[in-house]
């Protein structure tokens, strides 16, 4: 007889997008001049099975400067997207 516990379930990230019309890091329009939007799955590497976080920046060059400062930028957005919604 095999006695097993069922796994853990860990918080998981919505994967909606934002809802902002600007890049979080240069303030650019999205979808401008720069073509399509780079679009970045986070995923929080504390929480185990992250479904991730889509994140939309103006370009690709962007997600170098959104590394450097990720949870400076993750609280802007959760700022912005709380706006958004009011």
């Amino acid at each position: 007889m095999l006695l097993f516990s069922p796994p853990l379930r860990t918080p998981r990230r919505n994967r909606n997008p934002t809802l902002l019309k600007t890049c979080i890091v240069s303030g650019d329009k999205l979808g401008g001049d720069m073509g399509d939007p780079y679009v970045y799955i986070y995923k929080d590497k504390k929480i185990k099975d992250d479904a991730g976080r889509e994140i939309k920046f103006c370009c690709k060059s962007c997600l170098k400067d959104f590394n450097k400062d990720t949870q400076a930028y993750l609280k802007k957005i959760d700022e912005a997207e709380a706006k958004a919604k009011k």
